[in-house]
């Protein structure tokens, strides 16, 4: 679409927020091709056929794949959930896994939809607001959803350990060296997986998918003649329904739909899989949360009390089947089985959301906005290990945090990310209505409006609640952001790093004669 944007004068560029030229006339979309070009090549001279560097290249996403990447970037099964029944009981916590993936995961999958049709590449969200409002705000955008990514992925070796430390004691010793070493080795190995191609990564995501969901089926089919309504409406007993807990575990375990737009270059057809592949994923979400608290929460008499993370395992062992395997009565073998898909979910997500955040420093590095070492690919499998690499440090060095410390800072920053991703949305419709969409939300922009205000008051409600050493974190992590975009600019501007692409330069010297936005 943006090579056929024809720049015509220098105010109605500006006007329109088109792609801003450089000298030589070549637009941000022929320099990302440029850059790219210019990494196959290095990647032949360096090693490979050029006809191996093209098939890696070529080797695109299509719908299954997507439909599971997006599955794990959002939810990865019902493991995790439990912390709401504890908050507010099985009512709330049936009704809150009904309403949300449709009040909030529908209006952020149009939008996805929509702006990834409309502005494809690696890079995603991060295109949408650049585009709409300058290089600062893409970059600060940037800053907020990536940090969110990768503190979200320290969560993950965590949640495997604590499953784990249920076999292996010596695992769940908090601050042992055995659970250091385990979330340590983990995090390393699967970057490694993540390493050899997005194409193996996707198909990974889908038979993982199939084998996390596979027990809960089957607890949901063997609960069904136990479930009771009644045990339903049990309450919270002696004292207060946590309510900010309640809401941090429902969106921790229903946000990111918008995440596997940073893919959308490595997407086959992207104005077609991409809404197909996230209409699908929102029907899926929604039952793998649904169908298993329904069924746990009916067949047992459980107090909500007792629901901390992993109880969904022994919910599956209490309802005393009379079924066996080997032996093993029916309860103990699909308690096992639910705590293997734990370990397995934990790594289709930690895979899912490590492929989206490294694939969005690529889209920066292609946009400009961080050096061009970002956007260095490997030889062989094409994908961009240096942005793999650094997404891992940073998930790492921030894993020291507690489990609730990184719930809470992983939904500010991206809720402070997604109402500015919905304000570019609702911009580019106003100022850009003539934008080429090939998928195209189908309503005015006062319902478009509208349908982003739910979300978007949600969204002011988990940065409210927020305690303040969440609000220290992420105030902190805000202002590396607006630093690391003027630094960035320094760089660029004194020529002391290479960069993939001068539009970002350009912009802000045509903001600064003419003021407009930086």
């Amino acid at each position: 679409m943006n090579q056929e944007i024809q720049i015509t004068t220098k105010q109605q560029s500006h006007q329109q927020q088109q792609e801003v030229p450089r000298e030589d006339g070549a637009t941000l979309q022929d320099q990302t091709s440029q850059g790219q070009q210019q990494q196959e090549q290095e990647g032949c001279r360096h090693g490979g056929s050029a006809a191996s560097q093209h098939k890696h290249h070529r080797s695109k996403l299509t719908v299954l794949p997507l439909v599971f990447l997006i599955y794990f970037e959002v939810a990865g099964g019902p493991y995790g959930s439990e912390r709401a029944v504890r908050a507010a009981g099985p009512l709330f916590t049936l009704l809150g896994f009904f309403v949300f993936p449709f009040a909030w995961g529908v209006p952020e999958s149009l939008v996805t939809a929509e702006l990834s049709s409309a502005l494809p590449g690696n890079g995603g969200f991060v295109r949408w607001a650049d585009r709409a409002f300058g290089p600062l705000a893409g970059s600060l955008l940037g800053t907020w959803k990536y940090l969110s990514c990768v503190i979200n992925i320290a969560a993950y070796p965590a949640l495997v350990a604590d499953y784990l430390g249920r076999v292996i004691p010596a695992v769940a010793v908090t601050g042992s060296r055995t659970r250091t070493g385990t979330v340590v080795g983990m995090t390393v190995l699967l970057s490694l997986v993540n390493y050899t191609g997005l194409s193996i990564v996707g198909w990974g995501a889908v038979a993982l998918g199939f084998a996390s969901l596979a027990p809960f089926v089957l607890m949901t089919a063997m609960a069904a003649p136990k479930m009771r309504p009644r045990r339903w409406t049990v309450q919270v007993q002696g004292r207060r329904k946590d309510w900010r807990l309640f809401f941090n575990t429902l969106f921790w375990n229903l946000n990111y739909w918008d995440s596997a737009s940073t893919m959308a270059g490595e997407v086959e057809r992207p104005e077609r899989t991409f809404p197909l592949a996230l209409a699908l994923a929102v029907v899926l979400i929604a039952a793998s949360y649904l169908l298993p608290l329904m069924a746990a929460t009916g067949a047992t008499d459980a107090a909500p009390e007792a629901w901390a993370n992993g109880y969904l395992a022994d919910a599956a062992e209490s309802l005393d089947l009379r079924e066996c395997v080997a032996g093993i009565s029916g309860g103990s073998w699909l308690k096992y089985w639910i705590e293997a898909g734990a370990v397995l979910s934990s790594v289709g997500m930690f895979e899912a959301q490590l492929s989206s955040g490294a694939y969005q420093l690529l889209g920066m590095a292609d946009l400009g906005l961080l050096p061009a070492v970002f956007a260095r690919r490997a030889t062989r499998f094409r994908t961009p290990w240096i942005a793999i690499a650094a997404s891992v440090a940073v998930s790492l060095a921030v894993s020291f945090l507690s489990f609730d410390d990184v719930v809470a800072t992983a939904n500010f920053l991206y809720g402070l990310g997604t109402l500015l991703e919905f304000a570019a949305f609702l911009w580019l419709r106003a100022r850009q209505p003539d934008l080429k969409r090939p998928y195209r939300v189908p309503l005015p922009l006062p319902a478009l409006a509208a349908m982003c205000a739910v979300p978007s008051g949600f969204l002011a409600y988990v940065c409210a609640v927020a305690g303040w050493r969440v609000f220290a974190l992420a105030g902190a992590l805000t202002a590396l952001g607006v630093g690391l975009h003027g630094a960035m600019r320094l760089c660029r501007t004194k020529k002391w790093l290479r960069f993939n692409a001068t539009i970002a330069a350009a912009a802000e010297d045509a903001s600064a004669a003419g003021g407009g936005q930086v």
